[in-house]
């Protein structure tokens, strides 16, 4: 038996009056899942705790059976895993993202233009990254670079600052109410205010805003943590697992639970990623000895925090071709399996972040399908299911247990 998980980061949605009032998953072209469906459990699941923040980190976590409350200790731990820093019990890691704000002088007073930078490439970012590290590196401070806009700060003998803002939930927002304000806050918003007179007039940034780009004209500091312990998923679960991703935080993962991280060329993590790669090193990992692979698409989210309803109607159809080529795959090689399709939390286009609204799952076995009514797969038909799962854990109890 083979065991798989396609997670559409940020798949679900609200309903939205300019899309006729339906969300992005009723309107995408999505007839694999659809069939499935109909022989599939479909249903409603809490995938982020009450109380907790609704975080990728979070939720991820709990849907690949780790109870966030146990083992969580921050966003960016689980990414400096995945980029290869060994962590002291001592240290505070912080998320570093390169960001796009506005030009008044007083950092207060700017505004949050892009959380992203405009999706800088990872070559452009690598060289930003290490420049600012000679200027900015010391015996406390190390800035590691990671992927596109998002990097690792690390401080030696830290302490958690506690008041540190996503910065794609303030998009289009004043910064001045989501500065950090603790003591050790303070120290990383100086960082903040130095790291954008080092970049606003970097060649790279100057090059950037006359092709029309957006800047990457500071840093901003979030996500912060403690060094992490995840229990061997094979251990966990008697499964050898992989995960297939784009981000450090999911390879992170990976990388504690002792999975395999699985590399696809051309994998983006946004709407322009090797969707077909993918699927296809998703049948090799499974063919080639594994019991179980994540398969984790960011392209949704991306898409919802920019309000791109387009792209992440387009993103979901194109989720059903990675669907349809590992159930097939995996029925032309005659192999038994279990797939479950799910988000791992919303990411509404109207507001344009995460929220711990309990998303729609689909749960197929190939080898014994489900006697239910369901329709095809949205929020609607996961709703009207009368199914609902309380504890996000249960979901990967249900997908290998039955």
């Amino acid at each position: 038996m083979k065991y798989v998980v396609i997670l559409g980061d940020g798949m679900a949605d609200y309903r939205q009056p300019s899309l006729g009032g339906k969300t992005p998953l009723m309107l995408a072209n999505k007839p694999y899942i659809d069939g499935l469906a109909k022989n599939s459990e479909v249903g409603l699941c809490r995938t982020v705790p009450c109380g907790m923040k609704p975080g990728s980190d979070v939720a991820n976590l709990s849907v690949l059976g780790y109870a966030p409350h146990e083992c969580y200790t921050g966003r960016s731990p689980l990414e400096a895993a995945s980029i290869g820093i060994d962590l002291k019990d001592t240290d505070v890691t912080a998320r570093a993202n390169l960001v796009t704000v506005t030009d008044e002088i007083n950092y207060a007073d700017k505004t949050m233009v892009d959380y992203s930078a405009g999706e800088i490439s990872t070559l452009e970012a690598k060289t930003l990254i290490e420049y600012l590290a000679k200027e900015l590196n010391d015996d406390i401070y190390t800035l590691y670079a990671g992927i596109s806009y998002r990097h690792c700060l690390v401080m030696n003998n830290g302490v958690v600052a506690g008041d540190l803002t996503p910065p794609h939930d303030i998009t289009g927002k004043p910064v001045k109410e989501y500065l950090p304000k603790s003591d050790a806050g303070k120290k990383l918003l100086a960082l903040m205010e130095k790291s954008y007179e080092l970049l606003k007039n970097h060649p790279i940034n100057v090059e950037r805003v006359k092709k029309g780009k957006n800047p990457a004209n500071s840093l901003w500091f979030w996500g912060e943590g403690t060094k992490p312990a995840l229990q061997s998923f094979e251990d966990k679960f008697s499964l050898k697992g992989g995960i297939i991703s784009a981000v450090d935080l999911l390879k992170g993962i990976a990388k504690l639970a002792k999975m395999r991280v699985i590399e696809v060329d051309g994998a983006t993590g946004n709407y322009d990623t090797n969707f077909a790669g993918k699927a296809k090193a998703c049948l090799e990992g499974l063919k080639g000895g594994l019991d179980f692979v994540y398969v984790h698409m960011e392209a949704p989210d991306e898409c919802g925090h920019h309000g791109d309803a387009e792209h992440k109607i387009y993103s979901i159809g194109e989720i059903d071709k990675v669907v349809k080529t590992v159930a097939e795959g995996l029925k032309d090689a005659g192999e038994d399996f279990a797939m479950l399709i799910a988000p791992d939390h919303p990411t509404p286009i109207s507001i344009m972040t995460h929220c711990a609204d309990p998303v729609p799952y689909l749960i197929y076995r190939s080898n014994k399908p489900f006697d239910g009514c369901s329709k095809c797969y949205d929020e609607e038909q996961a709703e009207k299911s009368g199914i609902f799962v309380e504890k996000g854990t249960d979901l990967i109890k249900k997908l290998i247990n039955g």
